[in-house]
């Protein structure tokens, strides 16, 4: 639709004003919906048969129960062979046409880079509702977590659904709601946020954690990212006066440096590394077909990435380091798993830096995976606490993948994307396997580090920012060794080739971590049941020392 401006023609007689697309408005009884996808084509065609049946299911339910239909914003694109809202520009041109003052569903059945529609949903007026379906498989649940946290940190309103198969009464009521009113308010009381000057100071862990808070404010703890925004979560990158005023500074390092560091680890120390890990006992799934299957040479290059990001760490005195994990990198070299995984683990290949020495030698490297700041904030700081107390220091982040019920007990599934640290396993390095990671999102194949998390107690937490405040969730739960029959279970309904640990929170079910995590990432370390409590008073008074506000989840105990 062009535009008419009085006086352009004769003062710019060469101008051309771009066109605005004609709005697209929906019909009575029509409720737009979106379906937001990945940035890589090989996923959205993979993922597209369960958002096909899901929206199936979601335009039965509109038409049995509301006498309403679906309206897709956009059309399926049927050269592509799926559905999916596939890069930003596609996102912003999507929006562009629709009636900003709509009620619009994003319907999420899978992973979605939230920078394709987030910029547009800031602009859109109308109510927004993220629905995910509660699915294992690629899955939505997560995609809608991520999704929320990123609207959350661009102060944009909405609601969140989410179902397993988008019939029970939850779902209904909740949808009938937004219908009504706009907007669906879940409960999130399992939240309780502490005041800044809390009596949790007079105790041990406080005094210990003021104390810590206060060097960190000072001394800084420096977090090195090779590159940032990975797949596409706005929460994961914080404002830099943000990071500064907790004393958690960013050093923006870039991969292709990394790629340039590995390429100088010669290749006898790149084979001495592997035989150190297989010395130990862990068991690689090897192949022959390096498009399909775990290759020898995929692994050391791995060894070498691992190599070059501990001598980054040195080099530049980082507290903790973290790789983007996938655009760019993944074009150019196996996946970090491996890398990240054994760089996070106390029992580690030593590796020489540039002047010889072994590279921190009986501790592990905090590492960042997927660069991502909100769970970078507490690894670096639980590290440096549990180090500080002599306590195992290895954290790392879990997506929230999916959860179900087993003898009358809701698990959660915690399931990193490709490796935890090796003492997060049962048996150690002895109790990992390597399995190539899945060719559809990584050509150039790499190891896993998979296995079963081990039972134990631990600490939970994540950061979030909102306008320049960094909020912190703390919380704490158990870890359970599951029979091996559902285990397996668990592991075939997600990714098998992933770690996966089967965890209860402490005083939260499944839809109490639905309605109110900002992420959907968690960070976990392990602490022992007899000191979990004063660990977690020293914790929380180091991130109010630091600035932050806390909010206590849950039946945590102070």
């Amino acid at each position: 639709m062009s535009m008419q401006i009085e006086g352009l023609e004769s003062l710019f007689p060469n101008a051309v004003l771009p066109a605005s697309p004609e709005t697209v408005e929906p019909e009575a009884g029509e409720v737009f919906v979106a379906t937001n996808g990945d940035l890589r084509e090989s996923a959205n065609v993979n993922c597209w048969a369960v958002q096909e049946s899901y929206e199936k299911k979601l335009d039965e339910v509109l038409r049995a129960c509301f006498g309403r239909k679906v309206r897709r914003a956009h059309p399926v694109k049927g050269d592509l062979g799926h559905g999916f809202i596939g890069s930003q520009r596609e996102g912003s041109d999507v929006f562009a046409r629709i009636d900003p003052e709509a009620p619009i569903i994003v319907l999420l059945t899978a992973w979605q880079y939230s920078h394709h529609v987030a910029p547009s949903l800031v602009h859109h007026k109308g109510p927004i509702l993220l629905l995910a379906n509660f699915d294992g498989t690629w899955p939505g649940l997560v995609g809608m977590l991520n999704l929320a946290g990123t609207l959350t940190s661009l102060g944009r309103s909405y609601s969140r659904l989410w179902s397993e198969n988008f019939d029970d009464r939850f779902f209904l009521e909740g949808l009938k709601t937004w219908f009504n009113t706009g907007t669906v308010v879940q409960d999130t009381s399992y939240l309780r946020e502490l005041p800044a000057e809390t009596t949790l100071f007079e105790t041990t862990g406080g005094r210990i954690g003021r104390h810590l808070g206060n060097w960190i404010l000072r001394n800084k703890e420096i977090m090195g990212l090779f590159d940032s925004f990975c797949m596409g979560m706005i929460n994961g990158v914080f404002p830099q006066k943000a990071l500064c005023d907790i004393g958690l500074p960013i050093e923006a390092l870039s991969q292709s440096a990394l790629v340039h560091e590995m390429s100088l680890v010669p290749q006898g120390l790149r084979e001495a590394c592997l035989t150190w890990y297989e010395e130990r006992g862990m068991r690689f799934k090897w192949g022959q077909d390096p498009a399909t299957e775990l290759t020898r040479d995929q692994v050391l290059e791995q060894c070498a990435m691992m190599i070059a990001m501990a001598r980054f760490a040195e080099r530049f005195g980082l507290a903790s380091v973290g790789v983007q994990y996938q655009q760019g990198l993944k074009d150019v070299c196996p996946a970090s798993d491996f890398a990240e995984g054994a760089i996070g683990s106390t029992a580690r290949f030593p590796i020489p830096g540039d002047d010889g020495a072994v590279i921190r030698p009986g501790k592990p490297i905090p590492c960042i995976n997927e660069v991502d700041m909100g769970t970078g904030i507490p690894q670096t700081m639980l590290f440096r606490l549990l180090d500080t107390l002599g306590l195992p220091s290895e954290t790392t982040l879990h997506d929230i993948r999916w959860g179900s019920e087993f003898e009358g007990q809701f698990y959660w599934d915690f399931e990193i994307s490709g490796s935890v640290p090796f003492e997060h396993l049962v048996g150690g390095i002895a109790g990992a396997i390597g399995y190539r990671q899945a060719p559809m999102y990584f050509a150039k194949g790499g190891s896993t580090i998979g296995g079963q998390c081990k039972a134990g107690t631990f600490v939970w937490a994540r950061a979030h920012y909102e306008g320049l405040d960094v909020h912190m969730h703390i919380g704490t739960g158990k870890a359970y060794e599951l029979p091996e029959a559902e285990f397996r279970r668990r592991l075939d309904s997600t990714t098998s080739q992933w770690p996966l640990m089967n965890v209860a929170l402490d005083g939260m079910g499944r839809d109490d971590l639905m309605a109110g995590h900002q992420s959907n990432h968690v960070t976990v370390a392990y602490v022992p049941e007899t000191q979990l409590t004063e660990v977690v008073r020293a914790f929380v008074c180091m991130a109010l020392t630091q600035n932050m506000r806390v909010h206590l989840a849950g039946d945590v105990r102070i």
